[in-house]
C-alpha cells in the first residue's frame, strides 16, 4: 500500500498501537482450522508468532521508517533492493493475494448470516447451500465495493465500528464463554490426551497448520505508524510485542474454546465458529443472542473486506500510474477512487465465486482458494524478508529511524532470516494435500496451487515486459529511487539489477 509514514506532532501511545496491531491482524474465521488440533494447536499459534509475526513486524518497521517520505509500500522497499521489476511483482501479488482472499473471507460471512435464524437444522442446512453462499458472496463484496467507491471516509467509519463489533467483542465474549462452561461443570470434547507438541511424522496434517501464518498476515500494515510514536526506536518494539502477545492469546484460548464445545471430529472450516457460539449459547439459556451475535460477525467481514478493497488496489494504482499499468487501471471518479481497478478486482471475484458450481463442497472451495492466498502472500513476504538484509548492503548510509539492532547486521540476519525461513516452510508445507479435505483429487489440488501460483507470478513480469512511456502519469509521485538520484559524495550505493533502472523514466 501507498507508503505514508511520516512523523506527525500527534504521538500514539504503546497501548494504542497494540491495539492498532490486534485490529489489523486478528479474524475468528481461522479458528475452526486449528481447533481440531487440540492442545497442539498452542504450539503452532507460538512458533508462527516467534518465526513469522515478530519479525514480520520488526523488518516491516525498519523498511517502513526509512522510506518514510516515499510513496510505494512493499513495492518501494522491494524495488530499492531488486530493482523495479521484482518491486511490481511484490505489489502485485499483494493485490491479487488479497482479491483470491475475498471469496475465502466472505464464505464465512455467508455462513454467519445463515445463522441468524432461529431454526439450527434449517440454519446449518442454508450454511452448506451452494448457490446460498454464492449469492451472499457476492452481495457483501459488491457492498464493499461501492462503499469504498464514497471514498476513505466511509471506509474508515465502517472498518473502525467493524473491527470492535464484528472481532474484538466476539472473540472476547468467546473466551469468557468457554471459561464460564468449564468452570461450571460443562463437558470438555476437546481431546485431553494430545502433546502441546504436535506429531511431526504426521506430514500431511501440518498444512492446515501452515496456513496459521495468513492468520497472522497484515501486520506489515503497521509499520507505516513507526514515526507516529514517540522514541520509536524503544516503544515500537514494546507495541509490536503487547499486540503480538495478546494477539495469540486470542488466538490460542479462542481456539481452545471452539475446542471445549465442539468434538474435533464435528468441526467443519466454514461453520463451527457459529455452531460454537450456539451451543454457548444454549447452555447458558441465551439461544436469543444467536442472530445477533450472527449479525455482528457478518458486520465484522463486510469491515475486514472493505479495509483491504480500499487498501492493496490503492497500492497498485498508485505504482500503476507512475508507468506500470495501462492507463485503464489508473481511471478515477471525481473523489479520486480507483474505479477501473476496483471493477475489475470485482469481476475476478464474481468468477471465482462461481466455481463454486463445479467445486464438489463450499468447504473444499474454502480450503483451496485459502491455500492458493498463502502461497502468493508468503512469496511477497520472503521477497520483504530478503530486501531488508539486501538494503544494509545497498543502502548502508541511509538514515534508519527505526533499526533493528544498534549495530551491525548481525541481529538483522537473524530476524529476517528466522522470518524468511518460516515462510519458506510455510510455503512448502502449502503444497501438502489435508487429509481432512474431502471431494478434491490430488490432480485437482495441485493444479490449482502450481498453475494458480505460476500463471499469478508471471502475470506482472509479464505487464511490465509490455509497459509503455504512454503508460505514465504525468501527475504521478512516485519518487524516483536511490540509483535514479545522484550520488552524494561518500555515499555507498550499488548498482541496481541490470534491466531494471529505466522502469520509471
Amino acid at each position: 500500500m501507498a507508503n505514508s509514514t511520516k512523523s506527525t506532532a500527534f504521538k500514539l501511545s504503546v497501548m494504542t498501537l497494540a491495539i492498532m496491531n490486534v485490529a489489523a491482524v486478528v479474524s475468528l474465521r481461522g479458528l475452526p482450522a486449528e481447533a481440531t488440533y487440540g492442545l497442539s494447536s498452542a504450539f503452532y499459534y507460538l512458533f508462527a508468532a516467534i518465526v513469522f509475526l515478530i519479525p514480520t513486524a520488526l523488518v516491516a518497521a525498519e523498511l517502513a521508517a526509512m522510506f518514510s517520505s516515499k510513496q510505494g509500500g512493499v513495492f518501494r522497499w522491494v524495488g530499492e533492493a531488486m530493482g523495479t521489476r521484482t518491486g511490481f511483482l511484490a505489489i502485485f501479488l499483494q493485490w491479487v493475494e488479497s482479491t483470491i482472499w475475498y471469496p475465502t473471507v466472505l464464505t464465512f460471512g455467508a455462513v454467519a448470516i445463515a445463522f441468524i435464524g432461529m431454526n439450527e437444522v434449517h440454519d446449518m442446512g442454508l450454511a452448506s447451500n451452494k448457490l446460498y453462499t454464492l449469492i451472499v458472496v457476492l452481495a457483501i463484496y459488491w457492498i464493499a465495493t461501492f462503499i469504498s467507491l464514497k471514498g476513505l471516509g466511509w471506509v474508515g467509519k465502517v472498518s473502525k465500528i467493524g473491527a470492535m463489533v464484528g472481532t474484538i467483542i466476539p472473540a472476547g465474549l468467546l473466551i469468557v464463554f468457554g471459561i464460564i462452561y468449564i468452570s461450571t461443570g460443562g463437558q470438555n470434547q476437546m481431546d485431553m490426551s494430545q502433546s502441546f507438541f504436535p506429531d511431526l511424522s504426521k506430514f500431511d496434517n501440518l498444512v492446515l497448520a501452515s496456513s496459521i501464518f495468513l492468520f497472522y498476515a497484515g501486520m506489515e500494515m503497521m509499520g507505516v505508524h513507526v514515526m507516529d510514536v514517540k522514541n520509536p526506536g524503544k516503544n515500537y518494539p514494546k507495541a509490536i510485542f503487547i499486540g503480538a502477545l495478546i494477539t495469540v492469546l486470542i488466538f490460542v484460548l479462542g481456539t481452545f474454546a471452539l475446542g471445549l464445545v465442539i468434538p474435533a471430529k464435528d468441526i467443519s472450516l466454514t461453520q463451527s465458529l457459529l455452531v460454537g457460539f450456539d451451543n454457548y449459547l444454549h447452555y447458558l439459556h441465551l439461544t436469543w443472542a444467536t442472530p445477533v451475535i450472527a449479525i455482528a460477525l457478518a458486520f465484522g467481514v463486510l469491515a475486514g473486506v472493505l479495509t483491504w478493497v480500499a487498501g492493496p488496489s490503492k497500492g497498485i494504482f498508485t505504482v500503476g500510474r507512475s508507468g506500470y499499468l495501462p492507463p485503464f487501471f489508473q481511471k478515477t471518479n471525481k473523489l479520486g477512487v480507483q474505479k477501473n481497478i476496483l471493477y475489475v478486482q470485482g469481476g475476478v471475484v464474481t468468477l471465482l465465486g462461481l466455481l463454486f458450481v463445479v467445486m464438489p463442497s463450499v468447504q473444499s472451495f474454502y480450503q483451496i482458494l485459502s491455500q492458493l492466498t498463502v502461497l502468493l502472500y508468503l512469496i511477497m513476504y520472503m521477497l520483504m524478508f530478503a530486501s531488508a538484509i539486501v538494503l544494509r548492503y545497498k543502502m548502508p548510509k541511509e538514515q534508519r529511524p527505526f533499526r533493528i539492532g544498534k549495530g551491525g547486521n548481525g541481529l538483522l540476519w537473524f530476524v529476517g532470516g528466522l522470518g524468511f525461513c518460516g515462510s519458506l516452510l510455510a510455503f512448502i508445507l502449502s503444497f501438502v494435500k489435508p487429509g481432512s479435505i474431502a471431494g478434491i483429487s490430488n490432480g485437482m489440488w495441485f493444479g490449482v496451487l502450481i498453475i494458480g501460483a505460476a500463471i499469478v507470478v508471471a502475470t506482472p513480469f509479464v505487464i511490465y515486459a509490455m509497459r509503455k512511456p504512454s503508460w505514465k502519469d504525468p501527475a504521478a509521485q512516485i519518487e524516483p529511487f536511490h540509483w535514479e538520484t545522484p550520488a552524494k559524495p561518500d555515499a555507498q550505493v550499488a548498482p541496481v539489477p541490470e534491466g531494471d533502472a529505466p522502469a520509471a523514466k
